[in-house]
């Protein structure tokens, strides 16, 4: 049975948001431990999401030790407390795994803590893991008023080709006093020589411990951002990365809204080759309108996508995890991101019942 679930992002995890994703019919969350609202031009305050510029999204957590077993037990028992499901955590902490991204000198002790680090979420029994390897994360997007009567969302009008300054990766500050410069220009190849090594570590402590690494694509799905090579850009470099070591724990998180951005391809035609593959792990079901370099983000029911054909291929491949509806355009109200979630969730559930 497919399921809804929620999102939340750090500075969310609270009773009432728990709450109001009970309420609006979520019986699963997908949360993050890494706050990316540091940056005055980014902060939760004015912004729904992260978004970021060239100055990134803030401080990582430098100096800080991963995710300990108590702390996690801790977010799984308040959330199981308010009739929740923990499903996923997303994303890890650009300070916990820079070299390896950047295949620097720390990335050997930085393995080994990511390893521990799946073992932790493993103890706890929190079933996923989603990451996202990439050097430069999501940027080039802006926000206005893209989506329908004027909502106020993302989209993207060019890719940005500022060089990323040391100690930045991933959109967050890892060294604060990195010295001047850039990062340094690699090719497509060294990004996947990167990556292989990640998952040829680290699944087998995934599968386990019963985690699954559930990987996101690109977003923007370029070919470079930042002057980086993208890993993800091509529904096709999925089944890559998948290829790269065959393990029951190396999975797909899988964003509707990233793919259907792609120039290459089909949504459609990808949604039911993976998940033939029982390789979606969870999924962000979002809309947009337009591919690269020029796409907006609307809501649920008014972009590309038909959404209600994306359930039909899920459910005939028996597709059973969880849909959370990533974010969403803020709608004209005296709660926007409330408002725009609900909308969301209410569309969201009426399509699941209508498959079942």
């Amino acid at each position: 049975m497919i399921k809804l679930g929620f999102g939340l992002y750090r500075h969310m995890l609270n009773e009432a948001h728990y709450k109001f994703a009970k309420q609006c019919g979520a019986t699963h969350l997908v949360i993050h431990m890494v706050d990316y609202f540091g940056h005055e031009k980014n902060s939760k305050d004015n912004t729904n999401q992260p978004v970021g510029e060239k100055e990134g999204w803030g401080k990582a957590g430098t100096g800080s030790p991963i995710w300990s077993t108590d702390q996690l037990k801790s977010i799984k028992s308040e959330i199981n407390s308010h009739g929740l499901e923990l499903e996923a955590i997303e994303n890890f902490d650009p300070a916990h795994w820079y070299d390896i991204l950047l295949d620097g000198p720390k990335k050997t002790e930085q393995i080994e803590d990511l390893k521990q680090l799946i073992r932790n979420v493993g103890e706890t029994g929190i079933p996923v893991f989603g990451y996202n390897f990439s050097l430069a994360g999501v940027s080039s997007r802006i926000m206005g008023e893209f989506a329908r009567g004027g909502a106020i969302s993302v989209a993207m009008e060019k890719g940005d080709e500022t060089p990323i300054p040391n100690g930045m990766v991933w959109n967050m500050v890892y060294d604060e006093n990195a010295p001047e410069g850039v990062m340094p220009e690699i090719d497509h190849n060294e990004l996947w020589e990167r990556v292989e090594y990640f998952l040829q570590e680290l699944l087998p402590v995934a599968e386990e411990a019963g985690v699954k690494l559930a990987a996101h694509p690109d977003d923007p799905p370029l070919p470079y951002i930042r002057k980086t090579p993208r890993l993800v850009f091509q529904p096709d470099l999925y089944q890559r990365l998948i290829d790269i070591k065959e393990s029951k724990a190396n999975n797909l998180e899988f964003c509707l809204g990233s793919i259907a951005e792609m120039t290459e391809g089909d949504v459609y035609e990808a949604t039911d080759q993976y998940s033939r593959q029982g390789k979606i792990a969870y999924i962000h079901f979002r809309n947009v309108v337009g591919k690269v370099p020029r796409y907006k983000e609307v809501f649920v029911d008014e972009g590309d996508i038909d959404m209600l054909e994306i359930l039909k291929i899920l459910k005939k491949n028996e597709f059973d995890g969880v849909l959370i509806p990533d974010h969403t355009p803020q709608m004209s109200c005296d709660a926007p991101w409330y408002a725009g979630m609900a909308y969301a969730m209410g569309y969201m559930k009426a399509l699941i019942k209508q498959v079942e």
